[in-house]
């Protein structure tokens, strides 16, 4: 199990990474493992608009794929107000900000624990 762990920090660490790297707006990290058996992970950012979600996705893709993670699914790339990535043990939700406020998944999912990028890297 301890493999699974640090995979999905690994895959965490990349992503946050290329997030930060690719001007992602308001990344947050959510420990979803004590609430869900869908991951172990969401992480969940904005974009500026449509082209830069899709960029945003692409990168994620890209990046990930290269250093070994395979992406299980994608969802909602065509219309690019709300991309899903699925890695398995982290979901990515890219969002454009009216589709951020409008879905507001970081209130549904409330009782996630936040992670930092800095509790990742100890």
């Amino acid at each position: 199990m301890a493999d699974l762990k640090n995979n999905s920090q690994e895959i965490l660490k990349i992503a946050y990474k290329i997030l930060d790297d690719k001007m992602g707006e308001d990344i947050k990290i959510l420990d979803i493992r004590e609430l869900s058996p869908l991951a172990d992970y969401f992480i969940i950012v904005s974009g500026k608009n449509i082209n830069h979600v899709k960029t945003l996705a692409d990168e994620l893709e890209d990046h990930l794929y290269n250093n070994g993670f395979q992406m299980i699914n994608k969802e909602g790339y065509a219309s690019g107000g709300w991309i899903l990535l699925d890695f398995g043990l982290v979901v990515f939700h890219i969002f454009d900000k009216e589709m951020r406020n409008f879905y507001n998944l970081e209130r549904l999912w409330r009782d996630a624990k936040l992670v930092s990028i800095e509790e990742l890297n100890e």
